[in-house]
């Protein structure tokens, strides 16, 4: 475990997930107090703040910290600030933005590394989000299943989560593009991912975005891509967080998945999210 002068780092689970205090990400933050949030992401893949106060300007501030701001393309409606997307639920909504297993945006060449995710309003219960340690799901492989992967990659597509064919904007509060002009976004990432800075390999699957293997057909790789996808969410590889309004969520997009549970009921659920760009897949 990493030692911490300028953070409090208290892990909330066995696999991954901390929750950092002695921070006020609005007051800003200096050069070292950043280099040890970047290493407690690092170290738990997913962290956690409660109590903070940020309007549009301290969150993008905040997330520049660690990277360029990615701009989502399906997310992108002509609003006034396409650098952060508003994740609305309302009562009534059928579906809501992440209620499958997933990381991030994957159809792109070069995926974010992260998500920063603010909560604004949140329900008296219901609504958390689950998080998925993704190497260990690697690392828990048979050797034989482990050689197998080493060289197959997989086409990633958004082909199920956007565009005029899936009709989302009629069962949800949050929009994304739906226009006859809108085209899928395709990239082949390998099965196996290197991170490319903690050095450690991991799976990187999901069920949003991993369609077939390359070369071969989705009947084909039904059966190995499904036990991959499975494998990643096993319980002992998650952790769960619950919201309260002030609270953020960073996670590491390069070696996680996570989930929105879709159980707020009678209740509104009000965030917005940045996401800071990444490097290809390696």
């Amino acid at each position: 475990m990493t030692a911490y002068e300028r953070i409090t780092v208290s892990p909330i689970a066995g696999a991954l997930g901390a929750e950092i205090g002695g921070v006020d990400i609005e007051a800003g933050l200096d050069d070292a107090t950043i280099a040890e949030i970047r290493r407690a992401l690092l170290e738990h893949l997913v962290i956690f703040f409660r109590d903070q106060k940020l309007d549009d300007r301290s969150h993008k501030e905040f997330s520049r910290r660690f990277g360029r701001l990615f701009v989502h393309p399906n997310f992108d409606l002509g609003q006034a600030d396409p650098e952060i997307v508003r994740v609305v639920r309302q009562p009534g909504d059928e579906r809501i933005i992440g209620e499958d297993w997933h990381s991030d945006t994957t159809m792109m060449a070069e995926p974010p590394m992260g998500a920063i995710l603010y909560a604004l309003e949140v329900p008296p219960y219901g609504g958390d989000t689950l998080f998925a340690n993704q190497y260990l799901a690697y690392e828990t492989l048979s050797d034989g299943m482990k050689a197998m992967l080493a060289g197959l990659k997989v086409l990633h597509s958004d082909i199920k989560v956007a565009g005029p064919h899936n009709k989302l904007n009629a069962r949800r509060s949050s929009k994304i593009r739906e226009d006859s002009n809108w085209q899928p976004t395709e990239s082949v990432h390998p099965v196996v991912r290197t991170h490319p800075e903690t050095g450690r390999k991991c799976l990187f699957v999901n069920r949003s975005y991993s369609i077939r293997f390359d070369g071969m057909t989705e009947r084909e790789s039904a059966p190995l891509l499904e036990f991959l996808m499975e494998h990643g969410h096993r319980p002992e590889f998650t952790c769960r967080f619950r919201w309260q309004a002030g609270s953020i969520a960073f996670w590491d997009n390069r070696c996680t998945k996570h989930l929105a549970v879709h159980d707020a009921g009678p209740f509104h659920r009000r965030l917005q999210r940045t996401q800071i760009a990444g490097d290809a897949v390696m």
